[in-house]
């Protein structure tokens, strides 16, 4: 087995684009992956014939000019991908107190969209706007520029997503409202930066796109650029170990005892799982003891459905439903009054016209509801599982059909998923959502590093910056200017 300049563990977006990143830059590149499919949270499945995202619905930074637009562009993959543009005046709908409010495109279209609904708001609408440009000014990756430590970003991470909305209004409908699509991410009003809340809402609101027949594509285009940069991708295969002699990690032992060495090593999962493989004492026990210890977000229960033909019309947004008088859910989950809220939407398919395919709805759901069947794999838990998951999307299914009457009679077949599937196949914890939770209260200890004691071990994935396409693509640039430089890369990133 040849020796690499770099192993990643992992083929989530993070270690894809950290794997065509040094690739394109003459490295030579490895990647493991310890399941069948590449891909993490980009990969889709298929049933009656249809494709199904996993984890990737939508996504802004897309139009020309754009940060994620022009990291693309970079990796070769821009002009290939096949893109829906969202409807620019309402590319999120949200259902709040029996009354349904847009989002859309274009800062001006924002404010006038939503003054339509909140006349007396308007100066407040536009405060919003220009504190959340202003707020993302601060975060250089995200303007493609280098960090020369002349900006305060992390005083963004300091300031919680609730105080900063109500800054904005004493509406409280209105601060409902801008808050409205926090599911995100899985938003905690006292706890979340508005950091994280400015970064995802400035790009969806200067572009948000589908992505046609789903995100596998991403993964596909990447997988395709490395290999054609000569890297090296192998799926089935586990990393048990990472024996660390002299100071640095030597090589990676998979499960089946072979042995990969290399220069660098880049894990793309869990920082948690990363730990696991190592008993370096690089690593002090105060920092194991910080990862393993930090909070992961809620996870979500999805239902997948297959329509009838003809039967359901394709809506070109995202519809985000509450049942009580508040968007954020998390803090006042309740069980017994499952389910407080839920995304709906139609995919984006190539056949899709007036009509959709398919649909998908989640809600969130805690891993200590599942946590009974949880053998710790994928195989089949039984009919008291099945039952469950049964009696959980019927009761989705006749919140859905109560808001679009006729859903209920278009479903031809339905699928699920619950927190063990995504602790499963995407390797989190308690199948997390986002991975860690980022607290405003504590931003240092929840805030991690590519960089680790061990010098060429290096981190990537949605737990290193922040979650989502656009902040894990910025958060492989990050990982990857540990290798390459910042300058050199940002200038290449800028004028490809």
């Amino acid at each position: 087995m040849p020796k690499y300049d770099v192993v990643i563990i992992g083929s989530g977006l993070g270690g894809l684009l950290c794997g065509n990143i040094l690739s394109k830059e003459g490295k030579s590149v490895c990647i493991l992956e310890k399941q069948h499919q590449f891909g993490g949270n980009l990969q889709t499945f298929k049933r009656d014939g249809k494709i199904f995202d996993t984890g990737v619905h939508y996504v802004g930074g897309l139009s020309k000019g754009q940060n994620l637009h022009q990291y693309f562009k970079y990796t070769g993959i821009v002009d290939k991908l096949k893109l829906q543009r969202l409807n620019l005046d309402a590319f999120d709908k949200i259902n709040f107190e029996g009354k349904t409010y847009s989002y859309a495109q274009g800062f001006d279209n924002f404010i006038e969209t939503l003054t339509n609904d909140f006349p007396l708001e308007k100066n407040a609408l536009k405060e919003y706007i220009k504190k959340i440009k202003k707020i993302c000014s601060h975060f250089p990756l995200y303007n493609l520029r280098p960090n020369l430590g002349l900006d305060n970003e992390q005083k963004y991470y300091e300031q919680s997503i609730g105080d900063f909305i109500k800054s904005i209004t004493p509406n409280k409908t209105l601060q409902n409202v801008l808050a409205g699509n926090n599911m995100l991410y899985a938003g905690i009003p006292n706890k979340t930066p508005v950091a994280i809340h400015a970064l995802i809402t400035n790009s969806l609101i200067e572009g948000a796109y589908r992505f046609k027949d789903g995100s596998q594509q991403i993964a596909d285009l990447l997988v395709e650029s490395i290999k054609n940069n000569g890297g090296t991708l192998i799926n089935n295969s586990e990393v048990n170990k990472l024996e660390v002699n002299h100071g640095k990690v030597e090589s990676a032992i998979l499960s089946n005892g072979e042995i990969i060495e290399a220069d660098y090593f880049i894990s793309a999962i869990h920082p948690s799982l990363t730990l696991k493989m190592t008993d370096s004492k690089l690593l002090r026990k105060s920092y194991r003891s910080r990862i393993n210890e930090l909070e992961e977000s809620i996870s979500v229960f999805v239902v997948y459905f297959a329509f009838k033909p003809n039967s359901l019309k394709y809506f070109n947004y995202n519809y985000y439903h509450f049942n009580e008088d508040s968007v954020w859910s998390i803090p006042k989950y309740n069980q017994r009054k499952w389910p407080q809220e839920y995304l709906f939407l139609t995919p984006s398919s190539g056949s899709s016209g007036k009509f959709a395919d398919t649909a998908t709805a989640m809600t969130y759901m805690q891993y200590d509801e599942v946590k009974q069947w949880d053998n710790s794999g994928n195989g089949n838990r039984g009919i008291d599982y099945e039952e469950f998951k049964k009696q959980k999307a019927e009761k989705l299914i006749n919140q859905i059909d109560m808001q679009y009457p006729g859903f209920k009679a278009s479903i031809n077949n339905y699928y699920t998923s619950t927190p063990l599937s995504l602790k499963d196949y995407t390797g989190t914890r308690n199948g997390s959502m986002y991975g860690i939770v980022h607290d405003c209260n504590n931003p240092l200890r929840t805030n991690i590093y590519p960089k680790t004691k061990i010098p060429n071990l290096l981190l990537s994935g949605q737990n290193i910056n922040i979650h989502g396409v656009l902040g894990v693509t910025i958060g492989s640039i990050f990982t990857c200017t540990e290798m390459l430089g910042m300058e050199y890369l940002l200038e290449k990133i800028n004028n490809a």
